[in-house]
């Protein structure tokens, strides 16, 4: 099962960090697997790419984080929440066998 978690501060979005796999099909084979990777690659590109903001990246099998340092760029934080928008749409279409979703506010 892929989990997704969302770090917040005063409501805006400055990080995610998604471990583990699908088991949907597979390895190789796993469209959402490879739906979810997408999307989180090309949030982190899209970030360097597109803003200013200091991202820090950690990245190994089945674990992917990122997190901006400092101040979020408006940017940044919507290309967080398109981020979260995808995943919660895989979500809404294949449900919490294969991938879960969390928030996490911090102060």
């Amino acid at each position: 099962m892929i989990q997704a978690k969302f770090y917040l501060h005063d409501k805006t979005y400055f990080g995610f960090a998604i471990t583990g796999h699908a088991e949907y099909a597979e390895p190789g084979e796993d469209i959402l697997c490879a739906a979810v990777s997408a999307l989180a690659i090309n949030t982190v590109n899209s970030i360097e790419a597109l803003t200013k903001d200091r991202l820090i990246v950690e990245e190994k099998d089945g674990f992917l984080r990122a997190k901006i340092l400092g101040k979020v760029s408006d940017a940044g934080s919507t290309l967080f929440k398109s981020l979260r928008i995808g995943l919660c749409k895989i979500y809404e279409e294949y449900g919490d066998e294969y991938i879960r979703i969390f928030f996490k506010e911090v102060s």
